[in-house]
């Protein structure tokens, strides 16, 4: 169980005085359990998984799964933050920890495949369309098989077939790992398609 307080999270303005961003926020997500975040832009969605994912730790409040911080976790950004100079697989890989690179190979070949990506396996991101980069940035965030996925509105900015694609392969490999997924987007459609809750 993902549990998450975040009692003051506050940034400073351009003033440099402190702007409130989030408080008294309580939330629970069940293993397993897909839950979507809606709301406009500006509201505190990414600062929420910024500091759910433990990339902004300066706030008042607690985040904890099964007790402790998480740590198991694949996190999709709203880009696809794709290292130029590597491959497509070496990206999927980039996330791996060192000494299990070579057992996650094969994952991550079957998971570019899953994305119908199995042709361009070694080709640079230069190649590739803005839809084929995030296939393989929703490769990565599922290549470690992890406990939980913070996805950041993944598929802002794709033309809308690209985008249900794209939520479909989601879909299947979410069914597969059963991760908790906490997602957000500005979409209610997306969230109403996607989400438990």
């Amino acid at each position: 169980m993902l549990d998450i307080r975040i009692d003051t999270k506050r940034y400073p303005d351009r003033g440099g005085r402190p702007h409130l961003a989030l408080s008294g926020l309580r939330m629970q997500v069940a293993r397993g359990e897909f839950v979507c975040v809606v709301g406009p832009s500006g509201c505190g969605k990414s600062t929420l998984l910024a500091i759910v994912g433990g990339l902004d730790r300066a706030c008042a409040g607690e985040v904890s799964m099964d007790g402790a911080a998480p740590a198991d976790l694949g996190f999709m950004f709203q880009e696809p933050r794709l290292m130029p100079w590597m491959s497509v697989l070496d990206n999927v890989l980039l996330v791996v920890p060192d000494g299990l690179r070579e057992q996650a190979r094969a994952r991550a070949v079957e998971l570019l495949r899953a994305m119908e990506l199995g042709d361009v396996l070694d080709a640079y991101p230069g190649r590739l369309s803005g839809g084929m980069m995030r296939r393989v940035a929703l490769a990565r965030a599922f290549v470690n098989e992890p406990a939980l996925l913070l996805m950041d509105e993944p598929f802002v900015s794709l033309d809308s077939p690209t985008a249900n694609r794209l939520r479909a392969m989601l879909v299947a490999q979410w069914q597969r790992c059963q991760a908790s997924v906490l997602f957000v987007t500005h979409d209610l459609r997306e969230a109403l398609a996607l989400a438990d809750r």
